[in-house]
């Protein structure tokens, strides 16, 4: 589960910084599985160090996605609205 969680969490924090925000809901919903499985993974005792890198990654890249996410839609909004 630790190993899970890391590799979602790289992978969603790597959408969240080049994807521009228009990938930014798949690098959410990666952070929040991502985060479900840190969590579920901490309470092993074995892989404790790579679930809590991969908890933390998870939502590194959740927050991330959703920010630039956000500011993906204003900055279309902005220019739907000028035209």
């Amino acid at each position: 589960m630790g190993v899970a969680s890391l590799v979602l969490g790289i992978l969603a924090t790597v959408i969240g910084l080049f994807s521009a925000g228009a990938l930014g809901w798949l690098g959410a919903i990666m952070g929040i599985i991502g985060i479900i499985l840190g969590a579920v993974g901490r309470k092993n005792a074995q892989g404790k160090g790579v679930a809590t890198a991969g908890l933390v990654l998870s939502i590194i890249g959740f927050v991330l996605s959703i920010i630039l996410y956000i500011a993906c839609a204003a900055c279309l909004a902005g220019i739907a609205g000028s035209l």
